[in-house]
């Protein structure tokens, strides 16, 4: 956006917030009771003090917290040591580290290690009011995506999304499932084609029998009709014993063929034949075999361009093609990139054991503006990274390898933070609710007439 409006921020007051300030210096105790109002801010003076008010009351939304705490006030120990207890009890809390500019390097270790944010000492009040604000908005969004997931973004086989392209295709799924017909699934490579074939399994009668997949390019074309057909014993060269292939295995189930389109042309003429009869030979037999198969196929290619340039037979296309659903890469998918981030960050704490509770603020913003060429197989590979070498408890842009909107350190200037902030809320608010502006604005706080005014900002 290029104009900035306080207005998002100012034009409907926060709620009275329970604000734990886990701070032993009386007179800044005192400041910032009455300058943090209407929130009520309770007080602790040590690390004991802290864990037992939040084991006390689950309401607190924001802590802040001194790292100079006794015993260790011209350190950082203590502070440090009260922030991974405070986060280990209430993982969704967001901690505010306050430390003076010579603590610069430990305040950094702090966020690494899951606070929210940090400020410097003298506090500017106005840039802490600035940041409490966005930890509350922050803390809402993710309730709201952990309600999303919850309630309303889980389809057939556990097809996790919130766009509304992505439930166009869940209708379709769900319509075409138990229905026995051929389905041609199209999009970029990542999109997701083996999972929706997984999905159109799931909800078919032939749910009970097997779900068979192979992929026709990574197969080499001289041994990808065995793979396919099976062969007898003897049939040539290495064949030691009778195979049966993929079309036998999956009978009574689905064969999901994909990347269609490399199939050799020779053998696109023998899948053809089967389609029409229904029945197979295997390399070097002469038996006839009735096979009974639902066949799904998934291309990243154009296969209209390919009949015309004379290497995709017509008739196979439109034998395999009686439904055609084609699958939206995940940049046009508006706000799945974080739903999806999380239920891999969710995945992949079960696998490797790990306690990652959610995504920083900078986390968020990267993912929703990064452009995700390689679709959902990238954004789970960084997901699966992220897990793996984060540090702290929350996973940071820089442990997915995802650049921000070039992040500068804390400022001064509060009409350039509540540009920052205004930027960032409402990218994050439509995202979490589908582009729904009338949601957005409830989120943010704002009349839906402000809203547009700052999408037309943008």
């Amino acid at each position: 956006m290029t104009k900035a409006s306080p207005e998002i921020a100012s034009a409907e007051p926060d709620p009275q917030e329970n604000i734990l300030l886990v701070e032993d210096d009386l007179g800044l105790q005192k400041q910032m009771r009455w300058s943090l109002a209407p929130h009520k801010v309770d007080v602790a003076t040590n690390r004991q003090e802290a864990i037992a008010k939040l084991t006390d009351d689950a309401s607190y939304r924001i802590v802040i917290l001194d790292l100079g705490l006794p015993p260790d006030e011209n350190g950082a120990s203590e502070g440090l040591r009260a922030l991974d207890e405070i986060l280990s009890h209430n993982p969704n809390v967001k901690v505010i580290v306050a430390s003076g500019n010579v603590d610069r390097a430990n305040a950094v270790r702090a966020v690494a290690k899951g606070a929210f944010d940090f400020i410097a000492k003298p506090l500017d009040i106005e840039v802490l009011k600035l940041v409490i604000e966005r930890g509350l908005r922050m803390h809402r969004l993710e309730e709201e995506n952990r309600n999303l997931r919850k309630e309303a973004n889980q389809g057939p086989a556990g097809l996790v999304y919130c766009s509304s392209r992505m439930a166009q295709i869940v209708q379709m799924v769900e319509r075409v499932g138990p229905m026995d017909v051929s389905v041609l699934l199209v999009g970029e490579t990542g999109t997701g084609k083996d999972v929706i074939a997984r999905a159109l399994h799931s909800v078919s009668p032939r749910r009970a029998g097997p779900f068979v997949a192979i992929n026709c390019a990574s197969i080499p074309e001289n041994l990808l009709e065995s793979e396919l057909f099976g062969h007898e014993r003897g049939a040539f060269t290495g064949a030691v014993k009778r195979t049966q292939g993929k079309f036998e295995l999956a009978d009574s189930g689905t064969l999901f063929l994909d990347e269609i389109g490399d199939m050799p042309i020779a053998l696109q003429s023998k899948l053809l034949r089967f389609l029409q009869e229904r029945r197979l030979e295997r390399i070097g037999g002469r038996e006839s075999i009735s096979v009974d198969v639902r066949l799904i196929c998934a291309t990243n290619q154009n296969l209209e361009k390919q009949i015309s340039e004379q290497r995709f037979r017509e008739d196979l296309f439109y034998r395999i093609n009686d439904v055609r659903i084609e699958l939206p890469p995940l940049r046009q998918r508006e706000g799945d990139a974080i739903v999806l981030a999380q239920h891999f960050l969710n995945t992949y704490n079960r696998i490797y054991y790990k306690k990652i509770s959610g995504f920083t603020a900078d986390a968020i913003d990267a993912i929703s503006v990064h452009t995700w060429p390689g679709n959902v197989r990238e954004l789970e590979n960084k997901v699966k990274r992220a897990v793996i070498m984060a540090d702290g408890n929350r996973v940071s842009a820089k442990d997915l390898d995802l650049a921000t909107e070039g992040a500068e350190p804390q400022g001064r200037d509060l009409k350039l933070e509540i540009e920052k902030l205004q930027k960032r809320l409402v990218r994050e608010a439509l995202a979490m609710t589908d582009g729904n502006v009338t949601k957005a604005a409830k989120l943010l706080g704002v009349s839906r007439p402000h809203l547009y005014s700052l999408l037309e900002q943008n």
